[in-house]
């Protein structure tokens, strides 16, 4: 068994359940198709080689385990148990670290550009640094590395706003460790995100037609 382990964080992809900020401009259905496309390009970007690293898949809601893996059949399932998105992230790297992996990453499901090469150089930066952050244009983060469970990096951070990374990056400061970043990426949770990024969401997207009539207008000059 690897001794690095990637954590992913995915939602049923259920329209009306994912991607809500996007669907007063895509509607329900759209919304959770984009979802299912962004999910399923990150998780192919980031499959690992032999040996690199193994995934543990982190569901919610707690009920959607035969739907989850039908999704994605042969991986490695787990709920997500928590109060918050922080209780949820503290208690998935304690499961994690439980198995005996040396070194862990987290990452959610939006952002198609995360790859297995940026997961496998966040996990090898943990030989030098406690903590790496890959900052997402939105202020948050689209992963986060540690090498022990810290679970005070997760505590009193006001989710969803873009005051994310700057908390979570003080808090590191707090409890002396130091810190490297990765490249900035953004995810795709606004029709701003959509228009900025059409031309690399515009390939992922193009085998479903229904998809790309409802996007197109979106993004038209």
């Amino acid at each position: 068994m690897s001794l690095d382990a990637l954590i992913v964080f995915l939602k049923r992809p259920r329209t009306g359940e994912v991607k809500t900020r996007l669907v007063p401009a895509l509607g329900e259905v759209a919304a959770a198709a984009l979802y299912r496309v962004l999910a399923e390009e990150e998780i192919r970007r980031t499959a690992p080689s032999a040996g690199e690293y193994r995934r543990l898949f982190f569901f919610a809601p707690e009920e959607a385990g035969a739907d989850m893996r039908a999704w994605f059949p042969g991986e490695t399932w787990m709920p997500q148990r928590g109060a918050d998105l922080g209780a949820r992230m503290a208690a998935a790297f304690d499961q994690a670290f439980a198995l005996g992996v040396r070194r862990a990453a987290i990452i959610g499901s939006d952002v198609p550009w995360v790859s297995r090469e940026l997961v496998a150089c966040a996990l090898q930066s943990l030989d030098e640094v406690d903590l790496v952050l890959g900052p997402a244009r939105d202020g948050g983060y689209y992963l986060l590395a540690v090498s022990e469970p810290r679970p005070q990096l997760f505590q009193g951070i006001a989710w969803s706003t873009p005051s994310v990374l700057a908390h979570t990056v003080e808090k590191a400061s707090a409890l002396g460790l130091s810190v490297r970043l990765l490249d900035t990426l953004s995810d795709i949770d606004t029709v701003e995100d959509v228009r900025r990024e059409w031309a690399r969401l515009r390939p992922l997207v193009a085998g479903d037609a229904s998809l790309i009539r409802v996007l197109e207008p979106l993004v038209a000059p």
